[in-house]
């Protein structure tokens, strides 16, 4: 096996998923804490303390105690390089989320045992479905008064559509939470509450001790033995190459506060977990445009931007485009090119995350997440080479907006500052901008109002722009792309108030209803309608 081949396999890239509160950003804290990434985890409750979340940098997160965008961390556990992505979990940031979820190779799915899968739960998992991403589930918040188990299980088999095939199982919960059972190595590791313990600081009594569990646990102990046999009977053998076909789904119970099933966890994403997968491209050969798999071990330096940051560090104004390496190797001084443009890229350094801290990158390999300070000419969905292969990756999305909102300086001077305010979170996809053709101020397009709140907040605070948010008839828009210039402009001559271009340069219809683009479609049925822009582009590539 190469050096190349070698160091591909031991990576492994997944995203934390949940519904808000379900305690994702926590469990990201721990995941951190047991592999030695960081030496004491954040407060996540204690928003008013000096720490907050490692993982939640934005200083609205800290003022508002969630996730409103994904942070990227690396760190090593048993000789595997772990890229964690943890996504925010509420449904207003749900484009990041996408997003960031065609940079992985596998999930952990984060539920709260009393609720159960939750509605953002539910679009997250139709996200991995999708495209096939291995689940592995971790039931949270055991120590808490909750669910039946066996309920639980019965309601994720539903949900994911696969069936769950369980690693570990509760004895009790809530008051009487006395541990978990680990089916593989067939011990009982004892619960003790407390956000300070390490692995080694649980007691493990092995299942072959029934009558010492018994005189512990007494009823609670019989009860899970017999729920456990029933949940194993009920469920598939567990085989590793249904679970990378996104056919079963792994799940662990515990707590994360209590740093108690944590460990479990962490091993299964080191033994279960994919390493990089072959990522699908398209590659344009007599003007046609063509499917081309790349290798994570193909020698060529290939990768894909699944996010743009701006003022990551407010003190230097930079922007950071984040690059999920698709194959080869990266080193220190390699030229880069953008395929979109063909541009030489000059990034002024390039480095790895933890969160919002970085260090320069000395070498990356398939799977890992590296950063590239930029000063523009890359966007969301850039394909990045060495420019020894010529391709373009597909899947990243960017949906249609359903909210729209206008913005109004309140000081004109400031005019400068809103441009480029605007121009920095439209490429970083914070938000959808939409400049009118016909003139006017500017369009704020969003899939949830929380988007709006953190955009006006990080004008203010980022670039000293206080704007007025007014409302507008809009409700939607979609992107256009027609076989011919000449039906193209002959569009935009009909409807000359509806067009806008995005912060992408894409063109765009706007509606004041569903039946605005019917009746658009019906006049002009040659051209198309896009609810995804990623569509469009590749229309509009192919015309």
């Amino acid at each position: 096996m190469s050096l190349l081949a070698a160091e591909v396999r031991r990576r492994r890239t997944f995203a934390i998923i949940s519904h808000p509160d379900a305690g994702k950003t926590t469990l990201t804290e721990k995941l951190l804490l047991f592999s030695g990434a960081i030496q004491i985890a954040g407060s996540v409750k204690a928003r008013k303390a000096s720490r907050h979340a490692t993982s939640d940098w934005m200083e609205i997160e800290k003022q508002r105690g969630i996730s409103v965008a994904s942070s990227v961390m690396q760190m090593s556990y048993r000789d595997c390089v772990i890229n964690l992505l943890d996504t925010p979990g509420h449904k207003d940031f749900s484009e990041d989320t996408y997003r960031v979820l065609t940079a992985v190779d596998a999930a952990l799915m984060v539920i709260d045992a009393a609720n159960g899968v939750e509605d953002q739960t539910r679009r997250l998992i139709e996200v991995c479905r999708q495209r096939d991403t291995p689940i592995l589930t971790f039931v949270n918040k055991m120590d808490r008064e909750v669910r039946d188990p066996l309920d639980l299980l019965d309601e994720v088999e539903r949900e994911l559509g696969m069936p769950c095939v369980p690693m570990t199982w509760p004895v009790g919960q809530g008051k009487i939470f006395g541990g978990i059972i680990n089916l593989r190595s067939r011990a009982m590791t004892v619960f003790e509450a407390g956000s300070e313990r390490r692995p080694q600081d649980f007691e493990t009594i092995a299942l072959t001790e029934r009558d010492a569990l018994l005189a512990r646990f007494g009823h609670t102990f019989e009860t899970a033995s017999e729920t456990m046999e029933l949940a194993v009977g009920a469920s598939p053998t567990w085989d590793h190459a249904s679970f990378l076909a996104a056919r079963q789904t792994p799940v662990f119970f515990g707590s994360g506060v209590n740093n108690f099933g944590v460990m479990e966890v962490l091993d299964a994403l080191v033994d279960l977990a994919p390493p990089p997968q072959p990522r699908l491209s398209t590659v344009t050969v007599g003007g046609k445009i063509e499917e081309q798999t790349m290798q994570p071990d193909d020698p060529a330096f290939s990768g894909v931007v699944f996010k743009v940051q701006a003022n990551m560090d407010p003190a230097h104004r930079d922007r950071i485009a984040f690059v999920r390496v698709a194959s080869g190797r990266y080193a220190p001084g390699m030229k880069l090119k953008v395929q979109r443009t063909g541009k030489e890229l000059r990034p002024t350094s390039v480095v790895t995350f933890l969160s919002q801290r970085r260090e320069a990158v000395d070498e990356a390999y398939a799977g890992d997440i590296i950063g590239f300070t930029t000063h523009g000419g890359v966007q969301l969905g850039d394909t990045i080479t060495d420019g020894s292969v010529a391709l373009q990756y597909t899947g990243l999305p960017f949906f249609a907006p359903e909210l729209f909102m206008t913005v109004a300086l309140r000081n004109p001077l400031r005019t400068k500052q809103l441009q480029q305010g605007l121009a920095q979170l439209g490429e970083e996809g914070a938000i959808q901008v939409f400049k009118p053709d016909a003139g006017g101020n500017m369009l704020l397009g969003a899939v949830g109002q929380l988007q709006f709140e953190v955009v006006q907040h990080r004008l203010k605070t980022e670039y000293d722009c206080d704007v007025r948010l007014e409302g507008c008839p809009y409700t939607g828009a979609r992107w256009i792309s027609a076989a011919t210039p000449d039906l193209l402009r002959e569009f935009q001559a009909a409807y000359p108030m509806r067009m806008a271009h995005d912060a992408a340069g894409a063109l765009a219809y706007l509606c004041t209803s569903p039946y605005d683009v019917r009746l658009a479609q019906e006049r002009f049925p040659k051209v198309e309608f896009h609810p995804l822009r990623e569509h469009a582009g590749l229309a509009l590539q192919a015309a």
